[in-house]
C-alpha cells in the first residue's frame, strides 16, 4: 500500500448538471482547474457534495475518468465510495478501477443505524480489501449514527490500510480526543466547515471543505494559517467565513455551493430530485461575499 501524502485543504467537489439533469462534464472541467489553479491541496470526487447517491454507476465512473483527466496528476485525487451494505461494498472495493486516484473516502453506513461494534467490522471488512490507503467519513447529521472517537482510534490501530478519519460531527472535544490518541501518521481531516480551523490548530491535518469549492484562496489561507498555528490570524479569517458557510447550507447542501458556482460562472445551479435548485432570494444573498472573498 503506498503512502498518502495529503495536507492543509481539499474541496468535496459538486457534480455539475445540464438543465436536462445530465452530467455536464465540461463544467466538472472548469470546476476542476478553477480549484487547482486557485491552490487547492486535493480534490475529493462523488462525496455527498457530489451528489453521488442520485448518479448510476456508469455517471460515477465518467466523474472518476474526467477528475483524472483533467487533473494530470497535479494534485492527489480522492474517491467517494460508500454504501450500507458491507457485502455490496466490499464486492464493489475488489472490482473498483483505481487508476488515477491515490485513496477512497468511504461514509460510515447510513439509514441501517449500526452501533459501533458494527461499525469497527464494517470498516476493517473494507480494510481487508481496499486497493488504495481509506479514509472513514463521520457525518451523523446525514447518517443518524456516530462514529464516537473510542471506535475511530481503534480502527486506527488495528487496521492496515485505513490511514485517517474526515469527522463531520462538528463536535471539537471528539475531534481532539481522536487526535491525542489516534498514531502519528492517522489523518484527521475536519468535515465542518465551521469548526475546521479550530480543530486544525488543536492539531487536525486539514478539511475536506465545501465552502473551499467557491471561495479556495481566502479559505485555504485561513487553513494554512492554523497549520502554522498562527491563532490569531486563522481565528480571525474563521469569524470572517461564519456568515456565508450559515448562507451555504440555508438551503441544504449542495445547493448553496452549487448557487456560488453559477455566481463565479463555472456552472448552473442545476441539482437532482429529491433535492432542488437553490432559491433567488440565497443566490442575492450570496453574491456580495462571492465579490468581497475572491
Amino acid at each position: 500500500m503506498h503512502k498518502l501524502t495529503v495536507k492543509s485543504t481539499g474541496v468535496a467537489v459538486i457534480t455539475p448538471f445540464h438543465a436536462d439533469g445530465s452530467v455536464d462534464h465540461d463544467a466538472l472541467a472548469r470546476i476542476i482547474h478553477f480549484l487547482i489553479d486557485s491552490g487547492i491541496d486535493f480534490l475529493v470526487a462523488l462525496g455527498t457534495t457530489g451528489e453521488s447517491v442520485t448518479l448510476t454507476n456508469d455517471e460515477k465512473q465518467a466523474v472518476f475518468t474526467t477528475f483524472v483527466r483533467e487533473n494530470k496528476q497535479r494534485v492527489p485525487l480522492i474517491m467517494g465510495v460508500g454504501g450500507n451494505c458491507t457485502r455490496s461494498l466490499v464486492e464493489s472495493f475488489q472490482s473498483l478501477d483505481v487508476n488515477g486516484f491515490d485513496a477512497i473516502l468511504s461514509v460510515t453506513p447510513y439509514y441501517n443505524r449500526p452501533n459501533q461494534e458494527g461499525l469497527y467490522q464494517h470498516y476493517m471488512a473494507l480494510d481487508a480489501v481496499s486497493p488504495l490507503p481509506l479514509l472513514m467519513y463521520n457525518v451523523p447529521g446525514r447518517t443518524g449514527v456516530n462514529m464516537t472517537a473510542e471506535t475511530t482510534v481503534r480502527i486506527a490501530n488495528d487496521a492496515k490500510n485505513i490511514v485517517g478519519v474526515k469527522d463531520a460531527s462538528g463536535n471539537m472535544d471528539q475531534g481532539a480526543e481522536i487526535i491525542a490518541q489516534s498514531p502519528t501518521d492517522f489523518f484527521v481531516f475536519s468535515g465542518d466547515d465551521e469548526t475546521a480551523i479550530p480543530l486544525t490548530l488543536l492539531g487536525g491535518d486539514g478539511v475536506i471543505s465545501v465552502v473551499a469549492g467557491g471561495f479556495p484562496k481566502a479559505f485555504k489561507h485561513g487553513m494554512d494559517l492554523a497549520l502554522d498555528k498562527n491563532e490569531a490570524e486563522a481565528n480571525r479569517i474563521n469569524q470572517q467565513f461564519k456568515a456565508v458557510i450559515d448562507l451555504l447550507f440555508q438551503e441544504g447542501n449542495p445547493a448553496g455551493i452549487k448557487a456560488v458556482s453559477q455566481l463565479l460562472g463555472l456552472c448552473e445551479a442545476n441539482l437532482r430530485l429529491p433535492l432542488v435548485s437553490p432559491s433567488d432570494a440565497l443566490i442575492a444573498a450570496l453574491q456580495p461575499y462571492v465579490n468581497k472573498l475572491n
